[in-house]
């Protein structure tokens, strides 16, 4: 870096106060070295060099800093954990208190409309933070309890369908028969891959039937597709719109680590309120169904892992394909050797194994299949079978021994930063590229 030297991890180690002014002087510094470059995409190779090596001192020291203080700073974003705030709350307080700690809303805003492989990176800075937060028991947890809480979104919509039985979100629709709520995944354009706008919707479904009183039981299934090639048929999930991810338009915060600790944490764990009244337990969960017709690729593979009755169509397929995406399926790798053992785990997301329904391997992801033309009505024999208080109990104790909260919330801690890391790496910018080239 030109100028001033930058400061040392010492300086970003003492008191909080005089650390934050050297993280704000070292990330002036880095930004006046990028600003002298050309755009990111505009770079020769020693442009690149230079602005790696400006970026990297810059995020040891914000290493090194979060290291010293990341049960202070979060103590002062939430007002000592009274508030508990969402992520994209918590990164645009940490912006506003703690200057160069994570990208500005400016920052991110000039990257946000250009290509994946044109953006300056202002991720990565974000992914170090949540990285160092949810390694940390004391803040971790709390913002993870934070993310279980039902949106206001859900709040609001909650007195109409709960009076209705109905709801049509955009990219999800809700219909309660009996005490049954089933979401229909209807992205029918994009064979219901997902963007920031189904992991909104779908986060509110969720709430909505874990707040709905009459739901005891929650059904997911895509619906009836209109794209030339499916056109007619149901599809359960084609895993993240690569299209999007190339146009820059899949967010750590937004959308991967949205995803994770929402909607898919929320069907896993239940939502958590804190009502007085609810002295026996924190959280209302319910059991879970999903119909797998057509394939779950991806993102809809790593679904199954957290549902407590999977079924699936005979001429449906599995397939986590991370390793041709060059990215990492989630909590896929967390959850699925717990399900399949080692070696399936990775034959499946190292290797891209698709699996078949009817193949002998898939009942580790699979618990019924049927023909296609019955699986309304298996899919009706499953819920039944999940209705009841003792079925909750249970499952809830399954769960506190499958996939203790601090194994989860390490696991996350590492994810965060492992992810944008390769988001932004030029293998995957290359694959994406391609992707959408070809008009998929």
């Amino acid at each position: 870096m030109s100028g001033a030297q930058p400061p040392t991890d010492h300086s970003v180690g003492g008191a909080l106060p005089d650390a934050v002014k050297a993280l704000a002087a070292a990330a002036d510094q880095t930004a006046a070295v990028l600003e002298k470059l050309p755009a990111s995409d505009r770079r020769t190779a020693q442009d690149r060099a230079a602005a790696a090596a400006a970026k990297a001192e810059v995020r040891a020291l914000r290493c090194a800093f979060l290291d010293a203080h990341v049960d202070a700073v979060y103590a002062e974003l939430t007002g000592d954990r009274a508030r508990h705030l969402r992520l994209d709350e918590l990164a645009e307080s940490a912006a506003i208190r703690f200057p160069g700690l994570v990208p500005t809303a400016e920052q991110l805003a000039a990257d946000r409309d250009r290509p994946q492989a044109a953006k300056e990176g202002h991720e990565i800075d974000q992914g170090i933070f949540f990285n160092r937060v949810l390694a940390s028991r004391t803040s971790g947890t709390h913002l993870l309890e934070a993310m279980l809480r039902p949106t206001e979104r859900a709040q609001r919509l909650l007195p109409g369908f709960a009076g209705t039985g109905s709801a049509d979100l955009g990219s999800v629709r809700l219909e309660r028969r009996g005490a049954v709520t089933h979401l229909t995944l209807c992205r029918d354009d994009c064979l219901n891959a997902e963007d920031g706008r189904q992991v909104e919707d779908m986060e509110t479904a969720v709430d909505l039937a874990l707040l709905d009183p009459a739901t005891e039981v929650g059904v997911v299934r895509g619906g009836v597709m209109t794209h030339r090639r499916y056109q007619g048929r149901r599809v359960f999930s084609a895993g993240i719109n690569l299209k999007t991810l190339h146009h820059g338009g899949i967010p750590l915060v937004g959308f991967i680590l949205r995803r994770e600790l929402g909607y898919i944490h929320k069907l896993q764990r239940g939502i958590l309120l804190d009502e007085p009244a609810r002295w026996s337990g924190r959280t209302v969960e319910k059991p879970w169904v999903a119909a797998v017709d057509g394939f779950a690729i991806g993102g809809g593979a790593q679904l199954l892992l957290v549902f407590d009755h999977v079924l699936a169509a005979a001429d449906a397929y599995v397939s986590l394909p991370a390793a041709q995406e060059g990215i990492i399926p989630g909590a896929s790798n967390f959850r699925l050797g717990r399900a399949a053992g080692t070696r399936f785990s990775r034959r499946l997301i190292l290797q891209g194994r698709k699996v078949w329904a009817t193949e002998p391997d898939a009942r580790y992801l699979i618990d019924e299949v049927a023909d296609p033309a019955a699986l309304d009505d298996a899919v009706d024999r499953a819920a039944e079978t999940l209705r009841g208080p003792t079925i909750v109990a249970n499952r809830h104790m399954l769960i506190a021994a499958e996939e203790p909260p601090d194994t989860f919330r390490h696991y996350m801690a590492e994810f965060a930063l492992q992810q944008v890391l390769r988001m932004y790496d030029d293998d995957v910018l290359d694959k994406v590229r391609r992707f959408s080239e070809r008009g998929a």
